[in-house]
């Protein structure tokens, strides 16, 4: 069933079900908390957007109370998106090497975000939805839907739990220089390079991570 589609009726999915009617309230409810179903009151219940809020939710609970219970909770998040955004580059350049086509309309959009960027830092300071487009746009190009769902829900996480820290303001020049360097070793098709590219920017966060 698609999202916004109609649910059967309780009495329905406890004929079909053979289960009492507390069952299908517990299990609705369940399922309304993970974003699975809509209860709409008076109207009825309704396939969900399934989208990845609960689980950013989740992270970002479990990540702010891991860090004032004394945890580097923040940085084990950042390790995370590390792990999963390094381990990419090599699809990625293989995605984008020799880009012609739409390939190479990605890489036109990306180069667009990167130069908003540098208009950006020589105002003062790279807006989070630069930085963030250019994440989105970037991984987009493998056309994994569930994957830009994942790394979407670890950056809102992130983000939003490193705005209430006190974390020292980044360069940014630099960080335009990163995501420009990030670009430059992917079209290139040099997967090393990629990686080392996108081990640097998490890097320089890690550093102002521990400084605060």
């Amino acid at each position: 069933m698609p999202p916004g589609a109609a649910m059967p009726t309780e009495s329905e999915l406890m004929e079909r079900l053979d289960v009492s009617r507390n069952s299908v309230r517990e299990a609705l409810k369940a399922l309304q908390a993970m974003g699975i179903v809509e209860i709409r009151h008076g109207f009825g219940t309704y396939v969900g957007a399934m989208s990845m809020a609960p689980m950013t939710e989740q992270l970002s609970f479990r990540t702010v109370a891991g860090h004032y219970r004394g945890e580097s909770s923040l940085l084990q998040l950042l390790e995370l998106r590390e792990a999963v955004e390094t381990g990419l580059m090599a699809r990625l350049v293989a995605e984008y090497g020799g880009a012609s086509g739409a390939g190479e309309e990605r890489l036109a959009a990306l180069e667009a975000l990167v130069a908003r960027m540098r208009e950006e830092a020589r105002a003062g300071a790279v807006r989070a939805e630069t930085d963030r487009a250019f994440h989105s746009a970037l991984y987009a190009g493998l056309g994994n839907a569930l994957l830009s769902e994942v790394l979407d829900a670890f950056w809102d996480a992130f983000h939003r739990v490193r705005t209430d820290l006190a974390e020292p303001r980044a360069d940014p020049v630099e960080t335009w220089r990163q995501h420009a360097e990030i670009l430059a070793a992917v079209r290139s098709g040099d997967m090393r390079r990629a990686e080392e590219a996108v081990r640097d920017h998490f890097g320089n966060i890690r550093e102002r991570l521990r400084a605060s």
